[in-house]
């Protein structure tokens, strides 16, 4: 079962919270989808990209995973840059090893 990767520890509280939430959705496609986003880019959010990534995380699991895979139409509201990385993220063109 994969984990986090990224220390908490030199992370203000803000960010510790976005990561725990990141790795602990409910949905396991979910915890690997946010969290290994958050491992690799959390540090380095704006805080405008933070207040994204956490109003994201709001949304209903099932919706998100079904814009990521392109299953449904992103909404407009979501069509944004911070999306599009997330989205770029995990496209593969290959087997996803995780």
């Amino acid at each position: 079962m994969p984990e986090s990767t990224l220390s908490s520890v030199d992370l203000d509280p803000r960010r510790r919270r976005a990561l725990f939430r990141a790795w602990h959705r409910g949905m396991r496609e979910m915890d690997i989808l946010f969290g290994k986003f958050a491992d690799a880019n959390l540090p380095t959010f704006t805080e405008a990209e933070l207040t994204e990534f956490e109003s994201l995380m709001e949304e209903l699991d099932r919706d998100v995973l079904m814009w990521l895979t392109g299953e449904t139409p992103t909404p407009p509201e979501r069509q944004t840059p911070f999306f599009g990385r997330l989205q770029a993220f995990h496209t593969h063109s290959g087997p996803i090893n995780v």
